[in-house]
């Protein structure tokens, strides 16, 4: 509007504002498109890839950290070759480099570290043992695995089923004396080390009443065979060490499924439920015990990495051959191959099993997605 000569207003051009420039967003790639397209397989691709990284950086930290032990392992054994039989100075100077070349262990530690990881990713090699040498230390380890996974998985596996159905119905009659008592029982119980608890049997049913041997794994009239005397006494001497982890891990899964039981039982579904008029073992069963074993599952499938660490105090205790025993085996007597060799698959078990949960959480529990 404008202002004429004779003072009335009269009308004009509108004023034009600047207008915003359009700013045109260019369509997503074919690799963006698919991403946000496929959100449960760009999850498996991250999580696959977190878990090489995590993988890679953990066996790297741990061939750093055995390297830089102080000690000789080579010095250490030729020394012991020198006490025993007749080598001379230039003699014991030629095997020790042979040795270091058989063992990794010529050049810096840069060398030595991407001399172990090609022998690691492309043949599965640990390298020779040297406690038994020239046996290589993955033949080492797969000869006392079967002793450790046959005892500690199937020990640790009952303890879980046994724990987990006490909690359930700890939980589900938490008001009366036996459960008050059961559950006071567990907390101090839980908290007992295995070997510890190892011990006391021993004492009580081995050395007190000799109802049970005191160590190994079999008779040592025997020889390893496939018949039914062989498998008796592997049975007979694995009672003690295994009722040591059955033990304790049923107080410790009793407790960790009562308190998510108690969690869950004033919600809205089981009261509903018991309107309906179910069977309150049927409640129990089928609606109660399936929202509570999540957590427990999780623990139980992490707990499978350890079993290949083997309880070293316990395998020590009763002089049981597995991968505990075999562990302190070879650090004391410096072989890093073996040492490593057991280390790596500890970690490489335990970091699956992670991986492995979380693909299948979804399959246990729907309301779990994985979406961003």
């Amino acid at each position: 509007m404008s202002v004429g000569d004779a003072g009335t207003v009269s009308p004009t051009t509108a004023v034009v504002l600047d207008e915003e420039p359009v700013v045109e967003v260019s369509p997503p790639g074919p690799v963006r498109h698919w991403w946000a397209t496929h959100p449960n397989s760009a999850y498996v691709i991250r999580r696959f890839g977190i878990y090489v990284l995590t993988l890679w950086a953990a066996i790297t930290v741990t061939f750093f950290f055995f390297r830089l032990i102080p000690g000789n392992p080579i010095g250490a054994y030729i020394q012991n070759l020198q006490q025993n039989y007749a080598y001379n100075a230039q003699a014991s100077a030629k095997v020790v480099d042979h040795y270091k070349e058989v063992f990794g262990l010529n050049g810096n530690l840069l060398t030595q570290y991407l001399h172990f990881m090609r022998q690691l990713v492309f043949h599965l090699n640990f390298g020779p043992s040297l406690i038994s040498y020239p046996d290589s230390a993955q033949s080492v380890i797969a000869g006392a695995l079967p002793w450790t996974v046959g005892l500690l998985l199937l020990a640790t596996i009952i303890g879980w089923i046994l724990g987990v159905a006490a909690g359930a119905f700890v939980a589900w009659r938490r008001n009366s004396p036996i459960s008050e008592a059961a559950t006071y029982v567990a907390i101090a119980a839980a908290h007992i080390p295995f070997y510890f608890v190892g011990l006391l049997l021993l004492f009580a049913l081995s050395f007190s009443l000799a109802w049970f041997p005191s160590g190994y794994a079999y008779s040592s009239d025997l020889s390893p065979a496939f018949n039914l005397t062989f498998i008796g006494s592997v049975l007979y001497h694995g009672i003690l060490p295994a009722l040591s982890i059955v033990i304790v891990g049923v107080f410790g899964n009793m407790l960790g499924m009562r308190q998510q039981m108690i969690t869950v039982l004033g919600e809205d579904y089981l009261t509903f439920a018991r309107a309906k008029g179910l069977m309150p073992w049927h409640i129990l069963r089928r609606y109660a015990v399936p929202n509570c074993y999540l957590p427990q599952v999780t623990g139980l499938l992490i707990s499978f990495g350890f079993i290949f660490n083997g309880n070293i105090l316990l395998e020590n205790l009763f002089n049981y051959p597995g991968v505990g025993h075999l562990l302190v085996t070879a650090i004391q007597q410096l072989d890093l191959n073996t040492v490593m060799g057991i280390t790596d698959i500890a970690i490489f078990v335990v970091i699956t099993a992670v991986f492995v949960i979380d693909l299948i959480l979804p399959l246990l529990d729907p309301r779990i997605k994985y979406t961003r």
